[in-house]
């Protein structure tokens, strides 16, 4: 991967799992990372595992607030001095079971987290220097948001309209800035631990590479599609997912 030496990213819910996977790499290829997380504890020791103050900021709050997002935004300019690259990684899924079923306040949430606070993101980077001097977006998606997904359709149904805003954003930010996106199937993650735990080595029996991701799969390919090597690659979705839905499976 080409070096991203004076690059600046900030990575949403990167304390741990995916989104920490993604800053690890983004660290490791020169570039300057601000993390977010609901929880200052773990937000901090990520930022020191990541290299401390020098490379790495973490600022506490909720992705959807919207002065949380400026807080973030300030605080990266005031301590790396440039915004370049944004992760939207942070996502939930706080009911399973039918989607008929889901509480309208619940679907609400889920929607305001994992469609309308990448979009409230988007458009605040932009205005702050991106949309003049350019950079990259990618949005952590799901292979929920591809086919049916049982007992988390409402959460799948938010992945999909991601894809469908990376579209739209690419669209109306190009050629300044690049949008694109990730839809990774289940990852070794506390976040996924419901989808896999005590039964790893069935689930993975559908994977065609006969394992279930962990982080660094889907931070390769966001870093990727963040660098100088995907320039000419916009408004996609690359599905990460070990190849498990060549075959149809979740």
């Amino acid at each position: 991967m080409e070096s991203l030496t004076d690059r600046v990213a900030i990575v949403t819910g990167a304390s741990r799992g995916i989104g920490f996977g993604v800053a690890q790499a983004l660290v490791a290829a020169g570039a300057k990372v601000t993390i977010t997380a609901r929880k200052p504890e773990p937000l901090a020791e990520a930022a020191a595992q990541l290299g401390g103050d020098a490379v790495a900021l973490g600022v506490p709050g909720k992705a959807d607030d919207p002065e949380h997002q400026d807080e973030v935004i300030e605080r990266t300019r005031q301590a790396f001095g440039r915004v370049d690259f944004l992760v939207n990684n942070t996502g939930i899924n706080p009911v399973y079971g039918s989607l008929l079923d889901v509480d309208p306040q619940a679907a609400a949430k889920i929607f305001g987290v994992n469609v309308l606070a990448p979009l409230s993101w988007t458009r605040k980077v932009r205005d702050a220097g991106m949309g003049e001097h350019g950079g990259a977006i990618v949005n952590v998606a799901s292979i929920a948001g591809l086919r049916n997904s049982p007992g988390i359709g409402m959460y799948g149904v938010s992945k999909a309209a991601l894809m469908r805003l990376t579209t739209e954003l690419a669209g109306e930010l190009a050629p300044a800035i690049r949008v694109n996106a990730v839809a990774p199937a289940v990852v070794k993650t506390s976040f996924a631990t419901a989808l896999y735990e005590d039964r790893e080595e069935e689930v993975a029996s559908a994977y065609p590479m006969r394992r279930l991701g962990v982080p660094s799969d889907v931070a390769g390919a966001v870093t990727f599609l963040l660098s100088e090597q995907s320039a000419w690659i916009t408004g996609q979705t690359l599905v990460v997912d070990g190849g498990v839905t060549l075959g149809g499976g979740l």
